[in-house]
Formats: C-alpha cells, sequence, structure tokens
C-alpha cells in the first residue's frame, strides 16, 4: 500500500492530471485548510468537477490542513522549525482522521493535495508520515520533474518517476 502526495505549484492542470495519472492515483485528498486557489481549476469545485471529468475521486479533509494561526507564524517569522513542531502537535490530536486517511488508503490509491512543489516544505509530508506510522504505507512523492521525465521519454511506469520516502 501507498499512499503519494502533490503539489500543484507550477503545474497547469493538465500536467497536474498527467501526474495523477503517472501514479496511478484514483482519490485526491485535498488537505488544504481553505481550498481555495488563485490558480484556474484548483479551487475546490472547480478541480472537484475536473478530477470526477478525468474519472479521478476527489475528497476535501480541512482538518488536516494547516491551522491558521501555525501558518500566520510561519509567515511572520519563517521558523521552519517552529512550524514543524507546531504542526506535528497540531496533527497528534488527529488520530480518528489519520486512521480514516489510512483506510482510505487501503481501499483506493490516495494522493495528498497541497499547493507546495516541494514536499519537504508542505505540511502533507507530515500528513503522509502520520498515515505511514498508522498503516506502514510507503510514503511516494509524485513531482512536476516527473511529467517532464515522462513527457521526454514515453510511457513509463509512474511509481518511478516519484520520490520514495520510507
Amino acid at each position: 500500500m501507498s499512499i503519494f502526495t502533490i503539489g500543484y505549484e507550477g503545474l497547469d492542470i493538465e500536467n497536474f492530471l498527467a501526474l495523477l495519472r503517472l501514479g496511478n492515483v484514483e482519490t485526491v485528498v485535498d488537505i488544504r485548510e481553505l481550498p481555495l486557489s488563485r490558480k484556474r481549476g484548483f479551487s475546490k469545485n472547480g478541480l472537484r468537477e475536473i478530477l470526477s471529468a478525468n474519472g479521478f475521486h476527489y475528497r476535501h479533509i480541512s482538518e488536516l490542513g494547516c491551522p491558521k494561526p501555525i501558518r500566520d507564524q510561519y509567515r511572520q517569522d519563517g521558523d521552519w522549525q517552529r512550524y514543524t513542531k507546531d504542526f506535528k502537535r497540531y496533527l497528534a490530536g488527529k488520530g480518528e482522521i489519520i486512521a480514516e486517511l489510512s483506510e482510505m488508503a487501503e481501499a483506493s490509491r490516495c494522493a495528498l493535495l497541497c499547493f507546495e512543489a516541494n514536499y519537504r516544505m508542505c505540511h502533507r509530508s507530515f500528513v503522509a508520515a502520520a498515515v505511514q506510522h498508522a498503516s506502514g504505507a510507503e510514503v511516494q512523492h509524485l513531482s512536476k520533474a516527473a511529467v517532464k521525465t515522462e513527457m521526454a521519454a514515453g510511457p513509463q511506469n509512474g511509481l518511478l518517476l516519484a520520490d520514495t520516502e520510507g
């Protein structure tokens, strides 16, 4: 079993969909607290419609988004260690939701969605790690580089094009 993560920063909707296909993703789990975007096609309702039209399921779990006070503090001080500590403390209280997400990942190939391209600087990596801890799922991060590689090289196994954490 795997859990994927994906950030849409730097991707248009076509490349985003291509990346989901590379990972054979079935369900996109939006873990933005507020699923809004200035980027066309990435706000909740529009994204749900586009995903559905392309054969993907969509689920929004706002409780796994980073709370505004933690985001605001990070914007103010840029202290990633503090952000990490504060978000992990918040996430520690979300055991039931992590268990539910783990069950979803067993039933469907899920990708955790947020904005940031770099999963190392995004809360989705902590959510994925919590799912890994709860269920033993392998964490794979889908990236923009995989789409470029796929376009240049032709069809390949998308799993080989994703960063893996384990």
